[in-house]
């Protein structure tokens, strides 16, 4: 091994970025497929619902959770930043047109129900324990743990 190798081999490696070293953690509880495939769904059931619902009180509340979580997320990665305010435009569009039919609180009540029985069904298959069990944080986490699985595929870099 010449001195260039070594020093390379012996060079600290680059600090870890947070939304990978939150990724990760929360990938330990996330390894089974079924209940990946589980977390793939419900997530975004229970995002839609959590939005409707907190809609239903006020309109307000929701605005200020969706603009809180665009703050923690642009801390952490830019590309799931503008994936998640997406997301958001599709959620708010979904839960007008729930107001609009005059189905909102009852839909999402439910919807919030059978998703998060699914999520510890996910998560009994498992065998570990839901990751915002130990931190608050990973209820925002998850999402960016489905979308990081769709960049994954479409070889995109967060």
């Amino acid at each position: 091994m010449n001195n260039t190798q070594a020093d390379a081999a012996s060079a600290p490696l680059p600090p870890q970025r947070k939304v990978d070293a939150l990724l990760a953690h929360y990938g330990l509880s996330h390894t089974h497929p079924t209940n990946e495939w589980i977390h793939f769904f419900a997530i975004p059931a229970i995002m839609l619902s959590l939005t409707g619902l907190l809609f239903a009180l006020h309109p307000a509340l929701v605005l200020a959770l969706l603009a809180a979580s665009m703050v923690y997320y642009a801390r952490l990665s830019w590309r799931f930043t503008v994936c998640m305010a997406l997301s958001a435009s599709v959620l708010l569009a979904l839960v007008d047109a729930l107001q609009a039919l005059g189905i909102l609180l009852p839909v999402s009540v439910v919807i919030f129900v059978v998703a998060w029985i699914f999520q510890f069904i996910g998560h009994r298959i498992e065998g570990k324990k839901p990751s915002f069990f130990e931190d608050l944080q990973y209820l925002l986490v998850g999402p960016l743990f489905v979308l990081s699985k769709v960049f994954l595929r479409w070889g995109v870099r967060w």
